[in-house]
């Protein structure tokens, strides 16, 4: 097997060392153009009397992401600054992080999900038609939040395990585990075009735009895929299969309310 080329030291190409910081600070860029806007107007509605203020559970998920996200931009940029030690101690700081936010998504998901289907089911008679064709769409992102929690634990134990062994692994592992995350800020971007409620193809698409620079330039520098986006595949692809037949099927709408106890 060839060598991995992208080695993050002095003697590697500059973009070598510099992709991870502009990956990793895309991903952020998108997360924000995503939920600002989102939430300007939650909170409008909020003070408007429309909807309940938000509750603590998705103050700590929101607290959780971001720290993640800044985690992983910081720990690009020590890397391609050549402070190393430091950033594998930082790295402690991901065993918290990322678990606690395993869990809370888990637990907003069917928060909210119970709360929506609450609403169409016992709310007052003239929200009930608008909650459950809202309760129907969050039957099918149930789908893509449940995609995120098993693909971004999973990319990053593999990631984690392979950092001290091979550094390639683990990098790029740790990128693609935010990456699997990226549906939740693409699908609240206003002004992008999307193919939902229909299909949640779009949101696929978009996630696989957000990692082709890395992508492009692996390939470019190594003359291969790197078997880092080989294993993404062989968990990435069976997952979004069953997404996608699922997705707005009679069946998944029954099976995602006795999931949540909706």
């Amino acid at each position: 097997m060839r060598p991995d080329r992208l080695s993050g030291t002095p003697r590697a190409h500059p973009i070598d060392r510099w992709i991870y910081v502009f990956t990793a600070a895309s991903f952020i860029t998108i997360v924000l153009a995503g939920f600002i806007p989102s939430s300007l107007a939650k909170l409008a509605a909020v003070e408007a009397g429309q909807r309940p203020s938000f509750p603590m559970i998705m103050h700590l998920h929101a607290l959780l992401m971001g720290s993640f996200l800044l985690l992983l931009l910081a720990q690009t940029v020590l890397v391609a600054t050549g402070r190393c030690a430091l950033h594998m101690k930082l790295g402690i700081a991901s065993l918290v992080i990322a678990p606690a936010l395993v869990v809370v998504g888990f637990l907003l998901a069917a928060g909210n999900h119970q709360a929506v289907w609450g609403a169409a089911l016992n709310g007052p008679t003239q929200v009930r038609a608008q909650m459950q064709e809202l309760g129907m769409f969050l039957d099918n992102v149930l789908l893509l939040q449940i995609r995120i929690g098993i693909l971004f634990p999973v990319l990053l134990v593999i990631g984690l395990l392979a950092r001290s062994q091979d550094p390639g692994m683990h990098k790029r592992m740790m990128i693609l585990a935010v990456a699997a995350t990226l549906p939740a800020g693409i699908d609240r971007i206003p002004w992008l075009p999307t193919t939902l409620p229909d299909s949640p193809l779009a949101s696929d698409l978009y996630t696989l735009a957000a990692i082709a620079p890395m992508l492009l330039w692996d390939l470019r520098r190594n003359r291969r895929l790197h078997r880092a986006y080989w294993i993404l595949l062989g968990l990435a692809v069976p997952v979004s299969i069953a997404v996608h037949m699922l997705w707005d099927t009679p069946q998944w709408h029954v099976m995602a309310r006795n999931l949540t106890g909706a």
